[in-house]
C-alpha cells in the first residue's frame, strides 16, 4: 500500500549532512544547558523519556517528526537543532525574545542564540527576594573546564561556592570555575538582576 506524504515524513529518519554533528550529543548538551531532566524535556516535547534517552546515546535516529518535537521542547526550530544555519554570520536576539526559563523566583533569559560551535553562553537572571539559582547540593550544570563571569546589574547578590560566601553589590563582578558546585542567593527585600557569561572548556588543569 502506498504511503501518504505525511506518513513518509513520519517514517523518514533524520540524515544530517556529514558536516553536521550527530543530533544525540547536541540534544543532551542543550537539555542540560537548560537545566532540564529527561522527564521534563519529555513533557515539553511530547517525546517519551526512553526515546529521548536512546536519541541522546545515539542508539536510534529520530524521524523528522520526532526531531521537530524535540526541537520545539528545546525552544528551537528544527533547522537550529540540526545546525543547518551554517551560513549565518550575524544573529540578532531582540530584547525580550531570548529563551526564558522560570523556576521558584528565578527567571533566566538566554541572550545568545544556539549557533554551531558556540563556546560561550550569555544569560541575564532576575532573582526575587529570598530566591536562589539552585540548591546547595545541586550538581554543576556546566561542563568540566568551564569558567563563569557574573556582573551584578542591580541589587545585591550572594555567591556560595565550595564552602565560601561572597557578597556582591551593584556593579561588582566575579569570575570562577563554573564546574564547581555553586549557587546564588538574593537575601534582600528587592529583586536582583545579574548577567552571566559562561565560557566552556577554558581550563587545562
Amino acid at each position: 500500500m502506498a504511503l501518504t506524504v505525511e506518513q513518509a515524513v513520519e517514517r523518514t529518519p533524520v540524515r544530517a549532512p556529514a558536516a553536521v554533528p550527530e543530533i544525540g550529543p547536541r540534544v543532551r548538551a542543550l537539555r542540560e544547558s537548560m537545566g532540564l531532566s529527561l522527564r521534563e524535556l519529555a513533557a515539553r516535547s511530547g517525546v517519551s523519556a526512553p526515546m529521548l534517552s536512546q536519541v541522546e546515546r545515539g542508539e536510534t535516529s529520530p524521524t523528522l517528526t520526532v526531531a521537530a518535537k524535540v526541537a520545539a521542547g528545546l525552544d528551537l526550530s528544527l533547522s537550529q537543532l540540526l545546525r543547518l544555519d551554517e551560513g549565518q554570520h550575524v544573529a540578532v536576539v531582540r530584547a525580550g525574545e531570548g529563551r526564558v526559563r522560570e523556576r521558584a523566583g528565578h527567571r533566566t533569559e538566554e541572550l545568545t542564540p544556539p549557533l554551531p560551535g558556540q563556546r560561550a553562553d550569555v544569560t541575564i537572571h532576575t532573582l526575587e527576594p529570598g530566591a536562589t539559582t539552585g540548591g546547595a547540593d545541586d550538581p554543576p550544570l556546566h561542563e568540566p573546564g568551564s569558567r563563569e563571569t557574573v556582573v551584578v546589574v542591580s541589587g545585591d547578590l550572594t555567591l556560595h561556592i565550595e564552602g565560601e560566601t561572597h557578597v556582591l553589590r551593584e556593579g561588582d563582578s566575579v569570575t570562577f570555575d563554573a564546574d564547581l558546585p555553586h549557587h546564588f542567593e538574593n537575601n534582600n527585600h528587592g529583586e536582583t538582576v545579574f548577567m552571566a557569561v559562561v565560557a566552556a572548556g577554558l581550563r587545562r588543569s
